[in-house]
């Protein structure tokens, strides 16, 4: 694995948040309209503040890759309620189209999938997109951009822990009894190794369904093992920028997942055998053939970047 520098950990989101651009004068739920579909996106508020990222040190379950846990600051932003659902990302699909075999349609534009990658567990009605790659979750992102004009993307590893924490410092954000996860998640020990419907379990107490379990969530990070020995004492708005295809960081764990892969500090990160049974060459950079438990939900910024940093933000992640 390439190792990633000190500066790459410090980079901070700024630049795509220092604007004021399209931002709601009340910081309150709201539900985001997707013109042209009949479909809305349940935003949540999720206040900044500072908060202990990663697993403290006495923790008997933690990982190599969650420590030591550091002080983090994260600016304000609103997340999805609930994962993206297949209805939401197919009228997505069907709305952009399939691509005429320029290598820039295969970039910008959904490849169809090959075979049925939902593995037979579902997909109307409300059940988690899956088995899509980071890109085809930032294509949704920008697509859902050019349609209401807000920015969207997907959070950093950060924000996702913040907004999962809810303000627990224990295992879960319900406490530390792992007897307790079924009133929360699907995972290995109640799914029949499938996902569910989004919203059918407890959420935490931001009103996020789902954080933990059901389908593993895309963060914007590209994984570093030594995240935390490299992040600097009190840091704002961490980032590590892509560097390489592989690996990207993933949270939440999933339907495959014991209790312990579901806490909220644990970590994982994408690997190129996910895409291993892709027939086609080069491998698609939308669909992964055994990535069947990997989904995601959306982030908005409270401060939003101009057109211009939208469209570069856009262009820097997906021209990888």
């Amino acid at each position: 694995m390439r190792k990633l520098g000190l500066a790459c950990v410090l980079i901070s989101l700024t630049f795509i948040t220092h604007a004021q651009n399209g931002t709601p004068q009340d910081f309150n739920a709201y539900d985001q309209k997707v013109p042209g579909t009949q479909f809305n996106i349940k935003m949540v508020p999720v206040k900044g503040g500072t908060f202990m990222m990663g697993s403290d040190a006495a923790d008997k379950l933690k990982q190599p890759d969650e420590i030591p846990a550091k002080n983090v600051t994260v600016s304000s932003f609103w997340m999805g309620a609930y994962e993206v659902t297949h209805d939401i990302f197919d009228a997505f699909f069907r709305d952009e189209g399939t691509p005429v075999g320029t290598e820039a349609d295969v970039v910008t534009r959904p490849t169809p999938q090959y075979i049925d990658l939902s593995w037979g567990m579902g997909k109307t009605g409300g059940y988690p997109v899956n088995s899509m790659s980071q890109d085809a979750a930032l294509m949704f992102c920008r697509w859902l951009y050019k349609k209401t004009g807000i920015f969207y993307r997907l959070p950093t590893e950060a924000e996702w822990e913040y907004a999962c924490r809810a303000g627990s410092t224990t295992a879960y954000p319900f406490g530390d009894n792992p007897k307790e996860l079924g009133k929360y998640a699907w995972f290995k020990g109640n799914s029949k190794n499938k996902y569910h419907k989004v919203g059918e379990k407890l959420p935490n107490s931001l009103g996020l369904y789902d954080m933990l379990g059901n389908v593993s969530e895309w963060t914007l990070d590209q994984y570093d093992e030594k995240y935390f020995e490299k992040l600097g004492e009190n840091a704002t708005d961490p980032l590590v920028p892509q560097a390489t295809r592989y690996p990207r960081s993933i949270r939440g764990g999933s339907y495959l997942d014991d209790a312990e892969g579901l806490r909220s500090a644990r970590r994982q990160h994408s690997e190129a055998s996910w895409n291993k049974r892709d027939p086609q060459i080069p491998k698609s950079r939308w669909w992964l053939t055994d990535g069947m438990f990997v989904g995601f939900r959306v982030v908005r910024p409270e401060k939003q970047p101009t057109a211009q940093e939208a469209e570069t933000f856009y262009n820097k992640y997906l021209n990888k």
